[in-house]
């Protein structure tokens, strides 16, 4: 089988795992009920987890796994990934999904989860993470994303780093918004990055710097 990550592409994902600091587990949810690029996002991350011994792939089925899907909170679309940390048979799930198939400059943002829950470390501020953890109401952010985006991976990965500080509470999607057009067009969804707060009740649109998404957070709960 052909690869799909050129080999030039693979040496430089690899050196950039050398930073990679304690393991980290890839679940990958995928369905036989015409998943367009399950297979597809099956192999990248094959050949993604093969670039360092402390990253391990775990593919499950959302229909023949329906409990596994609910506890990880997969709502049945797919291809969704998750990207958790890994200390011995203990996971820890930051509430890091991404769903659809992470092409293009996607490739980017999928890189640099895996690099940021290694570290185990969001890299926010210290008043972001104040707060963030803090919050005892649900925070559901989706950021739609195309992968010929060059602005998207910041904020979805802004988004991801969120959720590092209170996963119990905090769920951040990055979503390919052609891949799920019926939830793009839900949302009237128009230019990418657009991250949709709880269901619309905010939104930020653009890679805004974190203080504004930390803006539009405060002003989407306080509703």
């Amino acid at each position: 089988m052909e690869k799909l990550l050129p080999p030039e592409v693979a040496e430089q994902v690899k050196d950039f795992f050398g930073k990679l600091q304690h393991p980290v587990a890839v679940l990958l949810f995928t369905s036989s009920q015409g998943c367009e690029y399950c297979a597809e996002a099956r192999q990248l991350l094959e050949e993604v987890v093969e670039l360092s011994p402390l990253l391990e792939l775990r593919v499950h089925d959302s229909e023949s796994e329906a409990d596994l899907a609910a506890h990880y909170r997969v709502s049945g679309k797919v291809p969704a990934i998750i990207i958790a940390a890994k200390d011995g048979g203990q996971m820890t799930d930051y509430g890091i999904r991404f769903l659809g198939l992470p092409s293009g400059h996607e490739f980017g943002t999928l890189v640099q989860d895996i690099l940021i829950v290694s570290s185990r470390d969001s890299g926010l501020s210290p008043a972001t993470r104040e707060y963030l953890k803090s919050l005892e109401k649900p925070l559901h952010l989706q950021v739609f994303v195309t992968p010929t985006c060059p602005y998207c991976p910041r904020a979805v990965l802004l988004a991801h780093q969120f959720a590092m500080e209170n996963p119990a509470q905090i769920l951040a999607e990055g979503v390919e918004s052609m891949e799920f057009a019926d939830l793009a067009n839900q949302y009237a969804i128009s230019g990418v990055p657009d991250t949709v707060i709880n269901n619309d009740a905010g939104r930020a649109l653009g890679a805004v710097p974190e203080a504004q998404l930390l803006d539009e957070v405060r002003r989407a709960l306080a509703k």
